[in-house]
């Protein structure tokens, strides 16, 4: 094939910027993952899930062995997200039925669960926190931050396709499924009446965290299993951040 024809098959850059928007994504069915340490985590370990790899020449060795477009500094600029490009943005395939309402055939024993928690950052930092503790799954109210914004992908370090994602208006409905099979729903609760102890006796956990300033809706705080709450000193802090008190019960929920 004759250089020119090579030319017409590459993707134009505004294509790739494209996929920093949630209708992008959905259209071509990618995200983005940038850096050298997440590109890295998502190649060693979903090396089978990466379509392409830009990178400027300084970093065209790093991942040899992947479907590789060099490009210059200034044209991967633009595509970043961020304001100082790293040199390398992996195209990430985006995994199938994340936007579904039905549930992978073996769930796996701990699920969590995102009510309405808007941060990018927060949902991130969850998500690679739940990977870091073995949860395998996570189910989303779609008001919930998107997964695979740039923002929330960078947060989670690579770890963005570490377990299962579910993000749905029905997530309340996947909810009550899990429970019909034996699931306990753990809601996280400022006022809960449960020690936060008891998840280390949950065999088959959904855990429940929600929205940084209301919490959890009436609706989901009505059908959980227990209401728990982490004790805090609120004469100094009136709560801890969602994403730290995620970690501190999917820690408790490990049985590390």
């Amino acid at each position: 094939m004759k250089p020119e024809n090579i030319n017409k098959l590459l993707k134009p850059l505004a294509w790739y910027k494209n996929l920093n928007s949630h209708k992008g994504r959905a259209e071509a069915r990618a995200f983005l993952v940038e850096g050298e340490r997440a590109v890295k985590q998502i190649a060693d370990f979903h090396s089978n899930e990466i379509i392409e790899i830009l990178s400027t020449a300084r970093m065209s060795s790093l991942l040899p062995k992947l479907p590789l477009r060099v490009i210059t500094e200034k044209q991967i600029a633009t595509i970043s997200s961020t304001r100082t490009s790293q040199g390398i943005v992996a195209v990430v395939r985006l995994p199938a039925r994340v936007y579904s309402d039905e549930l992978p055939s073996s769930p796996g024993p701990r699920i969590l669960l995102l009510e309405d928690v808007q941060d990018p950052g927060n949902v991130g930092t969850i998500i690679r926190t739940a990977a870091a503790f073995g949860f395998s799954g996570l189910i989303m109210s779609e008001k919930t931050a998107d997964p695979f914004s740039a923002k929330a992908v960078q947060s989670t370090a690579g770890s963005i396709l570490s377990l299962w994602i579910r993000r749905t208006e029905n997530y309340l409905k996947l909810a009550g499924s899990l429970s019909g099979n034996g699931y306990k729903l753990v809601a996280a609760d400022l006022n809960g009446k449960s020690d936060a102890s008891i998840l280390q006796g949950i065999s088959r956990l959904v855990l429940a965290l929600g929205n940084e300033a209301s919490g959890l809706g009436s609706a989901l705080l009505s059908t959980a299993d227990y209401r728990i709450r982490i004790p805090v000193n609120r004469e100094k802090a009136e709560s801890l951040n969602v994403a730290a008190c995620g970690a501190i019960l999917m820690y408790l929920a490990s049985g590390a």
